[in-house]
């Protein structure tokens, strides 16, 4: 794992650094810098348009009983993308873009799911869980603040 981390720490920066010279002397060194800014400050915004209605899927699927693990996901990989849009540079731009592409990142995110040795289990919703005939108990707290009665 550390080798796969070093590579990719030592070869991402090569790369930003020889498309950014390859598009500077194309387009210039202004326009190039401007690109890069306008992709960062639009990427943030998208990224956070699509992290709200994110959230607002998981709020939906806890009202439901539902355990929200691909909203979850979903959340992480938007602050990965966001985090690559925000360093300057074309190649991390390419790759934040395609994370905020919502198909794209939900197949990523499955077939990740599909390889993980991690077993995600959706929970029964309340209304399913006591339907199935589990005994509910209901009771009453009483808060005592004189600890002098002992029950």
């Amino acid at each position: 794992m550390f080798k796969w981390l070093f590579l990719l720490f030592l070869l991402v920066p090569i790369a930003e650094i020889y498309v950014l010279i390859e598009v500077g002397e194309v387009i210039g060194a202004g326009w190039t810098i401007l690109f890069v800014i306008a992709t960062a400050v639009l990427g943030a915004w998208l990224v956070k348009l699509q992290g709200l209605a994110t959230m607002q899927r998981a709020q939906q699927s806890i009202r439901r009983g539902d355990t929200p693990a691909l909203e979850m996901l979903e959340g992480m990989t938007l602050f990965i993308s966001g985090f690559l849009l925000l360093i300057p540079g074309f190649v991390t731009d390419a790759v934040g873009f395609l994370l905020l592409v919502p198909a794209l990142r939900r197949m990523l995110l499955l077939k990740l799911i599909r390889n993980s040795n991690v077993i995600f289990r959706q929970q029964w919703s309340a209304q399913k869980r006591y339907s199935q005939g589990d005994d509910v108990i209901e009771g009453e707290v009483i808060k005592d603040d004189d600890q002098r009665h002992i029950h």
